[in-house]
């Protein structure tokens, strides 16, 4: 994404107001596109984790499916995990598409530098969802607990997935933490 104009602060570096939406700060003050930036070991990749209808349930809700682990407890594994890499969560969830809508557009704006979304249900139902992503021009991984491919029909075609860089799904709640680490790893050039 190139960037259109840049006003340079008296400490040298762009303001957050001028710099194109979806763009993060290099190192050494360049502002450039989180897709596919290179990042510098020592900056904490911020990351919005969201997660959408009925996973507030999770634990209670078909643990046969979804398995005993809570919403609360993934956050929390989530939380060391990215401590461990160098990287910052913003842990949120909705059971409303428009909600995690807005969440995704201040991403896009400079909240974060990537998105890891599980969109439950919406996966297979939200155009909204795939063109607020597709727009955001961030790096983003769809997240499952169950492996969608191989339930019900309906639930094998994601409306999302075109708009994200990849998905893990299947493997309950260390999904999300394996979904963390490439997130990580893509926008660090990985």
């Amino acid at each position: 994404m190139p960037v259109k104009s840049r006003r340079v602060s008296k400490r040298g570096g762009t303001s957050r107001r001028d710099r194109t939406p979806g763009s993060v700060k290099s190192p050494r003050g360049a502002v450039r596109s989180p897709r596919g930036a290179r990042r510098s070991a020592g900056t904490a990749v911020r990351v919005l984790v969201l997660s959408g209808p009925n996973l507030d349930r999770l634990g209670r809700r078909e643990p046969n499916v979804y398995g005993s682990t809570t919403l609360a407890e993934i956050g929390v594994a989530l939380q060391r995990l990215a401590e461990s890499l160098g990287a910052r969560v913003d842990f949120r969830q909705s059971n409303h598409e428009g909600k995690l809508i807005d969440w995704i557009s201040e991403a896009a704006d400079g909240a974060a530098d990537a998105i890891l979304i599980n969109p439950g249900a919406l996966t297979h139902t939200s155009l909204a969802i795939y063109d607020a992503l597709r727009g955001a021009g961030l790096v983003a991984v769809e997240v499952h607990l169950s492996n969608p491919a191989a339930r019900e029909t309906f639930r094998h075609a994601s409306l999302v997935a075109p708009a994200c860089t990849g998905i893990v799904a299947g493997f309950g709640a260390q999904s999300y933490e394996l979904a963390l680490r490439a997130v990580v790893s893509r926008v660090r050039g990985g």
